[in-house]
């Protein structure tokens, strides 16, 4: 009897597995209608064209993987200033979305919306179809100008999937850090 049981436990498991490997994993949700990623996205990677303070012209792209197995779409995403002297103003007219990366962009993606709140100091996309799991996004979002003071800024990134009642994943911090020149270095050939 008890090698029967063990045996239906293998046998369970061997059939959990390979229904695992083959099928989406389902999303989970939670009795009060709240939707969860069942593995979460992750952000890749935070870069700017523009270092330096006072450039106009820059563009900051956040990448984002959205793995296969989570269970859920992708339908919005939130960049919040955390770190920083000035407040990074960005010019959402010229927000776009792709696939791929910075170095290597791919399809556009539909934005429905991109809106900003300068209180919480929080930009928002929302994507219009939702990104289906499995995919590398990029966020390209161009600022008025880059800050004028140099130093480390912070913007935290949180993907939702789909829904009214939807869970946030904060999916980390992109780091960008800006530069400036002595004055003195501007106006003499020899730098000093």
């Amino acid at each position: 009897m008890r090698v029967a049981v063990i045996l239906g436990m293998v046998i369970a498991m061997v059939a959990g597995i390979q229904g695992y490997t083959s099928k989406p994993s389902p999303a989970v949700q939670l009795q009060d209608g709240t939707v969860y990623f069942v593995q979460p996205p992750r952000l890749v990677e935070a870069v700017t064209t523009y270092k330096e303070v006072y450039v106009w012209g820059a563009t900051y792209y956040f990448t984002v993987n959205l793995p296969e197995n989570a269970g859920e779409p992708l339908q919005r995403v939130t960049i919040n200033q955390r770190e920083g002297v000035d407040y990074v103003r960005f010019d959402l007219k010229d927000t776009l979305a792709f696939e791929g990366t910075s170095s290597h962009e791919g399809q556009k993606l539909g934005l429905k919306d991109a809106t900003s709140d300068r209180k919480t100091q929080t930009t928002t996309l929302v994507f219009d179809p939702p990104v289906p799991p499995g995919r590398s996004i990029t966020i390209a979002l161009k600022p008025r100008q880059n800050p004028s003071v140099s130093g480390v800024y912070l913007f935290g990134v949180t993907a939702f999937p789909p829904g009214e009642k939807s869970h946030g994943q904060f999916l980390g911090f992109g780091r960008l850090t800006f530069y400036s020149h002595s004055f003195n270095s501007i106006f003499s050939p020899f730098g000093w």
